[in-house]
């Protein structure tokens, strides 16, 4: 399905145009023209699949078809989201697509000064893109109120729960109007995703452009085991060896990350690195780097998995597996996007081996396995076979205490 069929504003369309885009992705073609009906909606589908899109055209949409004035502290479109980073994405996107409007579009998220925010409030924001903590402190000081909120999105609603934000989600939303229009969108299903649905949609419609808790089928999985201290030397060689222009690596503690920059430091690798400890413009001018290819690999904690959209990003590394398997979704996420091919390549130490088996029952499939000469590494069960090789037999305990109690008689 084309977006010239659905018959959008004048300014939405050109906008459309402006952006390159002509046909709809399943997720935009199944969602769009429920949303512009103003059904409320669940939509379970993966990142990379175009979902901005999917629920801001028809918010921005019905916005222009009953245009009001902007507002002092009274945005009409909240859009809730649960990383800075991923806010930032949002409004740099979403003001593409109202660039020909007079609409308004902010992000809203910490790390930056209460007060900058608030003075854009007072001039009149229409559409607010915010996370929830910091959404919060804006309302606790009296600086919104969200009671002509008309659109609500919970835009990557199961890692806001994930990350705790249950209850502050359902605070702000309760503040909204009781008339509105609430879209969430999921990359995975979950107990906790469906509990939510229950309590803040009405009448809603739910859909599904992949298999739950699926990763894209534009990407193709490997593993390369290897024992931990030799990971560095492992992406060294790869990284030599396929001459990889860009690549973003993900690791599970802000430790893991810049022991490998300083690995790639000595290699003289062009590199940054994105975690909590960074400062927010240090975070900001990193990623900025990386999409402009100043930097040939970026590397990140699970603060950047979602909201990293680099155009062209053919590989994602996981340097280290994340523990839920879910995660393992979002962050080769980043890789195959809109369609296109990606790969996402995984070091698997022996210890790593259970969250495979995880992350292989959450995606429906086996892990092709590659051996990299020089980097061999016996699996877990191997290992556990040669230990219990190497075990006295437990009867030879026995016969010991036996020899034992006849001397004492």
């Amino acid at each position: 399905m084309k977006f010239s069929a659905l018959d959008l504003a004048k300014p939405l369309e050109q906008a459309i145009f402006a952006c390159g885009y002509e046909d709809m992705t399943p997720v935009q073609s199944q969602s769009i023209v429920h949303a512009r009906r103003g059904k409320d909606l669940l939509v379970n589908a993966q990142t990379g699949t175009g979902k901005t899109a999917a629920f801001a055209i028809p918010v921005l949409q019905q916005m222009l078809d009953t245009p009001k004035g902007t507002q002092a502290k009274a945005p009409r479109a909240l859009i809730l989201t649960p990383t800075r980073e991923l806010a930032e994405q949002l409004a740099q996107t979403i003001s593409k697509y109202a660039q020909f409007t007079t609409l308004t579009v902010t992000a809203f998220y910490g790390g930056v000064k209460l007060t900058g925010q608030a003075s854009k409030l007072n001039q009149g924001v229409d559409i607010l893109i915010s996370t929830p903590g910091r959404l919060l402190e804006h309302i606790a000081l009296n600086h919104l109120t969200l009671a002509q909120v008309e659109f609500v999105v919970l835009d990557e609603a199961d890692r806001m729960l994930d990350m705790g934000f249950i209850s502050d989600v359902l605070n702000i939303v309760e503040r909204t109007s009781e008339k509105r229009q609430t879209l969430l969108y999921s990359a995975t299903s979950s107990p906790a995703v469906n509990e939510l649905c229950h309590k803040i949609l009405n009448n809603h419609k739910e859909i599904r452009v992949s298999k739950v808790n699926a990763a894209a089928d534009t990407v193709k999985h490997v593993i390369y085991p290897v024992e931990e201290s030799r990971k560095i030397a492992l992406f060294n060689a790869l990284f030599k060896e396929h001459n990889w222009f860009q690549v973003l690596v993900f690791t599970s503690t802000k430790e893991q990350a810049d022991r490998l920059m300083q690995g790639l430091k000595a290699s003289k690798v062009p590199a940054a690195v994105c975690h909590g400890d960074k400062r927010q413009g240090a975070r900001r001018r990193a990623i900025a780097d990386f999409k402009s290819a100043k930097l040939q690999v970026l590397i990140a904690t699970e603060v950047a998995a979602r909201g990293l959209d680099v155009q062209g990003l053919d590989y994602v590394i996981n340097y280290n597996m994340p523990y839920l398997a879910e995660d393992y979704v979002h962050r080769i996420g980043r890789a195959g996007r809109a369609g296109n091919a990606g790969h996402a390549i995984s070091f698997v130490s022996r210890e790593e081996e259970r969250s495979v088996e995880r992350i292989e029952s959450l995606i429906g499939e086996k892990i092709e396995r590659i051996v990299k000469p020089g980097f061999e590494v016996s699996d877990r069960k191997s290992l556990l076979r040669s230990v219990s090789k190497h075990r006295k037999p437990h009867k030879s305990n026995k016969a010991s205490k036996t020899v034992i109690s006849k001397k004492k008689r």
